[in-house]
């Protein structure tokens, strides 16, 4: 049995290690200014950061079913005799559904695994399943360490605002924060699938500051572990938060910095800054 890997644009791996891997990619789309675009596609970060700074409408949708069962169908023309496909946690969208509908007239079982997360805490995840797979794993095994490796991540992240995720409805048991939001800089997490409250804090810099003790912390007691930076548009702060990452983590096996892409970024805004923090075992 040969077991493929599908994920989707907001995994935010690199074109390299999906064509590496040979891991099927199903871009999410964006709408701006009443323009559909797919993610990575038709659309980056940068656009989407324009529009969100010059206040343009901008939304996201799911891929429709066909998309993902375009991909499905080309693997098992290369030889998947199976597929596990991860996903942005449904309660971050719905493109799960999306997936699941695919699987049912897909030509080989499709086993569609909800990562509960986003970004490279399921991106990881998601290569750990496609090297598993490459020394023959089953369809099985492969999504038994996926979830294993979603469900040992832990995912950080602070915005300059409240306001784009108040907008997108994925705002969650974050809304609590919106009374006092001019007065504070909120650091949020991700709890099964969802968007949680963790700290409040009155600086950007303070913020940014707790941000990397909770990423340091949630790391240690770990023999192995893989960390990325995630922002959006704001590169400099990105880059030096992952150099003091890089001097404070014990165990690191890998650090990335890698921008959000147009689907996520739409969400959070400019600014943001986050941190997925991924065990290995």
């Amino acid at each position: 049995m040969t077991t493929a890997l599908v994920t989707d644009s907001t995994a935010y791996l690199s074109p390299e290690l999906v064509d590496a891997h040979g891991i099927g990619v199903v871009p999410l789309h964006v709408v701006v200014g009443g323009q559909e675009r797919r993610e990575g596609v038709d659309i980056g970060p940068g656009e989407v950061a324009e529009a969100l700074r010059t206040f343009t409408p901008v939304s996201t949708s799911r891929p429709a079913p066909q998309a993902f069962l375009d991909v499905y169908q080309d693997l098992a023309d290369k030889g998947a005799d199976a597929i596990v496909s991860v996903h942005i946690s449904a309660d971050m969208s719905s493109t799960l559904g999306s997936a699941q509908l695919a699987a049912n007239s897909s030509p080989v079982p499709v086993t569609v695994v909800d990562s509960r997360s986003m970004g490279m805490a399921m991106g990881y995840a998601v290569l750990a399943g496609a090297e598993l797979a490459s020394r023959g794993g089953s369809a099985q095994d492969v999504a038994d360490l996926v979830r294993a490796r979603c469900d040992a991540a832990t995912v950080v992240f602070y915005v300059d605002t409240l306001e784009h995720l108040r907008r997108g409805g994925r705002i969650g048991k974050a809304n609590a924060l919106l009374g006092s939001a001019l007065a504070i800089k909120p650091i949020l997490g991700l709890r099964d699938g969802a968007i949680v409250p963790l700290e409040r804090v009155r600086t950007s810099s303070r913020a940014i500051a707790r941000l990397e003790d909770l990423a340091v912390e949630a790391a240690s007691g770990t023999d192995s572990v893989d960390v990325a930076v995630h922002h959006l548009d704001s590169l400099e702060r990105a880059d030096k938060l992952a150099e003091r990452l890089r001097s404070r983590v014990d165990g690191l096996e890998e650090l990335v910095v890698v921008e959000l892409g147009a689907v996520v970024g739409a969400h959070v805004g400019p600014g943001t800054l986050a941190i997925a923090i991924s065990p290995r075992a």
